[in-house]
């Protein structure tokens, strides 16, 4: 059983917002406390309350108002706004966290909502990185702290090794909190493990892509074995992200893309090898693969069999990397200082750095003017 986050008293630690007159000269001015329980605040004070006293947009307050028809009175949802504030939440954040669900303003605030937030304190999240995950994922706040966060942050510990790459973690995605990982995360970990897949991968990939590991574990399945069809190895170290590519795509869009690779002239085999070799290449959309293959076909130098030995050529942007260094080498080879041009490999791989040491510094005064160095 996973060991409470929530250690010691909260009474000390959050000061009890005192309550004052919340005055407003065109639209209110009771005493938030002395609003009548017996019947519902109208939907025209809260939303002047959120306006003028927790600067919403008048459109998001209406949004809320309209929602919050059985609010009794207005001083506990001051408290949790005020709360919140002081937890470093922007105005911004907090519609988002209100908008998601208004009743949340009639949440208890001790009992509910600030044990959520030192959760978060415990695991050594700053107050900005509380407000920002938050206002992410507003479920998290909906989520019990027994029954749901408290589990999931076991199951990633129990994972990951620290608290430390648990924060890590959640800094990129807080749904691992809300989920029921023992339905996802657990099994489909332990699927891909027994697929030949390291821990250390799984980890490095969930830094990347942590929703591909809250697939449904029937949908992983699925994913694997059209890595399979497709001829990936298991044993490459390419196979999980083969599979992660599979999993981003639907039957249509994977259509699409194998459409677009035959008719710039690839083959069936080429298609399986650049998946094997370069699966990330599949994340590339079809207009910017074309694009390429036009220019760097274009220039007479690198030719279909040679993209398709170089998969990842099919991965950089036309203007920033390829454009300016055809340029440069167009101008070597009409001047003869060059005998030929790098094959593509070179060409497309060399880091921006390497290309200026080897193709422009030894010739500024010829390709200085052409080369984009920036």
């Amino acid at each position: 059983m996973a060991a409470p986050l929530v250690r010691g008293s909260l009474t000390n630690l959050f000061p009890k917002t005192s309550y004052s007159l919340y005055k407003s000269h065109v639209f209110y001015t009771q005493n938030l406390s002395t609003i009548s329980e017996n019947q519902p605040v109208e939907s025209s004070t809260v939303s002047d309350f959120l306006m003028h006293k927790h600067h919403f947009s008048p459109e998001a307050a209406s949004q809320v108002a309209s929602v919050l028809t059985s609010l009794k009175t207005l001083e506990n949802s001051d408290s949790i706004l005020s709360f919140l504030k002081e937890s470093g939440f922007s105005n911004t954040q907090l519609e988002r966290v209100v908008k998601y669900r208004p009743v949340f303003l009639s949440a208890n605030l001790e009992k509910i909502i600030k044990p959520k937030i030192r959760i978060f304190q415990d695991l050594g999240f700053s107050a900005d990185e509380i407000a920002l995950i938050i206002s992410k994922v507003p479920l998290v706040l909906h989520s019990s702290v027994n029954k749901r966060l408290i589990p999931s942050l076991s199951v990633l510990k129990n994972l990951l090794g620290t608290d430390l790459q648990v924060a890590k973690v959640l800094k990129v995605s807080a749904w691992f909190l809300v989920t029921d990982l023992d339905k996802s995360l657990v099994p489909n970990v332990e699927f891909l493990k027994s697929c030949g897949v390291s821990v250390n991968q799984i980890i490095k990939l969930m830094y990347i892509f942590p929703r591909f590991f809250l697939s449904k574990p029937e949908n992983m399945k699925k994913f694997v074995e059209k890595a399979d069809e497709m001829g990936v190895s298991r044993k490459s170290g390419m196979f999980i992200y083969a599979v992660r590519v599979v999993s981003s795509m639907t039957d249509e869009s994977w259509e699409m893309k194998v459409k677009t690779f035959r008719s710039l002239g690839f083959s069936d085999n080429d298609i399986s090898r650049v998946l094997r070799n370069a699966p990330m290449v599949f994340s590339v959309s079809e207009n910017k693969i074309k694009k390429i293959v036009e220019v760097l076909v274009g220039t007479g130098k690198y030719d279909m069999r040679r993209i398709a030995n170089n998969p990842t050529s099919l991965m950089y942007s036309v203007e920033k990397r390829y454009l300016p260094r055809l340029r440069v080498l167009e101008v070597l080879e009409k001047r003869n200082l060059i005998k030929k041009w790098p094959c593509l490999g070179t060409f497309h791989l060399l880091s921006d750095s390497k290309f200026f040491e080897k193709f422009v510094a030894p010739y500024l005064d010829e390709v200085g003017e052409v080369y984009n160095w920036r």
